[in-house]
């Protein structure tokens, strides 16, 4: 088939030649539109790696072919690299303080919501593939990788809902811990998955006893090269934290050449010294600074994060690049169907299992199923990984079905998750005073159960009102401010306690004063209507402790004190903190 666009091109452009302008020229047009497709996919609530991915197939294999099989390859450590910075973020979140507090219950749920979803999954897909295929190392092999993949799941789509509904009790932090966690587990499933898969894949007969002995060394080396690599990287970096470039500089370079070890070492085949994960390797790297070291030093994860946007939109987009979509067959479209019905069920069963043999709350045995069905980064990183791993056998078949999937499951899982944090009741109870503040207005400030607006407020005088009658509401009422109004219904001042009290100094005589001999001016009034933080603003811009409010044509509508606002803010802290603890 011609390519269109590229007859459109000069002959010099022409991009299989692979030369350097022109690869530069490309790398720009994938980052950029890239970049486009990721945010255009956002604006619809789809997250943006669906994007890149998209854009990848329009310019690559299964659509206008601008993207040559010579530059994809060329792109190859771009993936590596990629992948290795998913693994050394994810080792950033196991936190040992959080696996302690809530050991039991998150172990309990972490396995019962993996190991489930992988066997489920891992026996359909081998079900279904070896009645149509009848090869039984094909279908056992793909069965294990997408088990394997299966048990992932996406921190980034499941977060963002729980901050943006402010959610916050025992569910929250049961999801928080485990979508860390699982996808820790997740890799590791895939190197134990991989480990099996390839020599069946290969015609391979091993040994049970050497082949187990292949993973653990696979497994334990990876994670003592991360451990050596981790340690070494924090004594560098440890005192030059406040020198941002060169923090960057080391981080990068260590975990690259983590990196580089572990590929260097699949290329010779006869070599038993060394065969590690890049993928493990950089997640253990994560794992043992974001525990064994100094707080400052942790500070890297955020520097490394800020970089590796560019670095996923050429990773991402070169994965859908290498997709050929019309090359899928009916075989596999079913087998996308049937994992994601594996594991949602998978999912379902070991969560709900695990958070009842560990006697966790009744809010996250009934719904922490809903949230835990998206499927992102990790999941697809790892497809990509199995096509570079398995590139002449099941590997483009895992990483179209693990792109279609994840279209489905990040349309369905957000929507989820916010029924599941809905009905346990956690919308809405993590916020601060400051959240209260942002959303609340001068009419919704109340006193002992009432609001402060009102043109009946015990806190408005009249001017020709006497001193002594005011004195006397103060046994009545807490508030140490009045607002006067004149007779024709306007503000005209404001009575404080300190001028009540030089009145009260005059004996008899100060009694029987009116409140227009002793009020002042005010200096700032505010609305009923008024957002609370520009109202809560103008007590120290103008250094007053009360404000008059005042409705339309000046009418008075009652007072503002801070310590009335300081009080309400409060107390709705403490009701939520209140309603938490019942949770449990």
């Amino acid at each position: 088939m011609n390519n269109p666009l590229a007859q459109l091109l000069p002959s010099a452009m022409h991009f299989e030649l692979l030369r350097g302008g022109q690869i530069i020229f490309l790398l720009g047009m994938m980052m950029f539109f890239g970049s486009v497709g990721g945010r255009f996919f956002q604006k619809l609530k789809i997250p943006q790696v669906v994007g890149y991915i998209v854009v990848g197939i329009i310019i690559g294999a299964s659509g206008f072919k601008v993207l040559g099989d010579q530059l994809i390859s060329a792109l190859d450590p771009i993936s590596t690299v990629a992948l290795s910075l998913i693994g050394f973020l994810v080792g950033a979140e196991l936190k040992i303080n959080v696996i302690k507090k809530y050991g039991k219950q998150f172990v309990g749920i972490l396995i019962g919501e993996t190991t489930v979803p992988f066997v489920v999954v891992a026996f359909l897909v081998f079900a279904i593939t070896f009645l149509f295929t009848k090869n039984v190392p094909f279908s056992i092999s793909l069965g294990l990788v997408l088990g394997a993949i299966c048990t992932a799941t996406a921190p980034a789509a499941t977060t963002d809902v729980l901050k943006e509904y402010r959610t916050k009790g025992p569910l929250t932090t049961t999801i928080l811990g485990i979508v860390a966690m699982d996808d820790a587990f997740a890799l590791i499933m895939y190197t134990i998955a991989t480990a099996i898969a390839s020599p069946l894949l290969e015609g391979k007969s091993i040994p049970l006893l050497a082949q187990f002995g292949s993973i653990a060394y696979e497994i334990f080396g990876s994670i003592a090269l991360g451990l050596v690599i981790g340690f070494v990287l924090s004594r560098i970096i440890r005192g030059m934290m406040n020198d941002e470039s060169r923090v960057l500089g080391f981080s990068l370079g260590m975990l690259f050449l983590s990196t580089g070890i572990c590929e260097i070492s699949k290329f010779d085949a006869g070599s038993v010294l060394l065969k590690f994960d890049h993928i493990l390797s950089a997640m253990t790297i994560g794992f043992y600074i974001t525990n064994f070291t100094l707080p400052k030093v942790q500070g890297i994860f955020k520097l490394v994060e800020k970089y590796t946007p560019p670095i996923y939109v050429l990773f991402f987009v070169t994965v859908g690049a290498k997709l050929n979509i019309w090359k899928l067959q009916a075989l596999f479209l079913l087998i996308a169907l049937v994992y994601v019905f594996g594991r949602t069920v998978g999912k379902t069963i070991g969560s709900m299992l695990g958070a009842r043999l560990t006697n966790a709350p009744d809010t996250v045995r009934k719904y922490l199923p809903f949230c835990l069905l998206s499927q992102a980064g990790v999941a697809i990183g790892l497809s990509t990984a199995a096509g570079k791993d398995f590139s002449n056998t099941i590997g483009g078949e895992i990483m179209l079905i693990i792109t279609a999937t994840t279209f489905i499951v990040q349309i369905l899982g957000p929507i989820c998750v916010k029924y599941g944090v809905t009905k346990a009741k956690e919308v809405g109870l993590n916020v601060t005073i400051e959240d209260l503040m942002k959303t609340a207005k001068v009419s919704d400030i109340e006193v002992n159960g009432k609001k402060i607006c009102s043109k009946d407020s015990y806190t408005i005088v009249r001017d020709t009102d006497m001193v002594g009658k005011i004195i006397g509401s103060f046994s009545q009422h807490e508030n140490s401010n009045y607002e006067v109004c004149s007779a024709d219904g306007k503000t005209v001042g404001i009575i404080s306690l300190e001028h009540l009290k030089e009145a009260m100094h005059l004996g008899e005589v100060g009694e029987f004063m009116l409140a227009m001999d002793i009020m002042e001016r005010p200096k700032v009034t505010c609305n009923m209507n008024s957002a609370l933080p520009d109202a809560y603003q103008l007590f120290s811009d103008y250094d007053v402790d009360a404000l008059c409010i005042v409705g339309e044509n000046n009418t008075p509508m009652g007072i503002m004190e801070k310590f009335t606002v300081d009080h309400y803010l409060h107390n709705k802290i403490v009701e939520l903190d209140h309603k938490l603890a019942k949770m449990g």
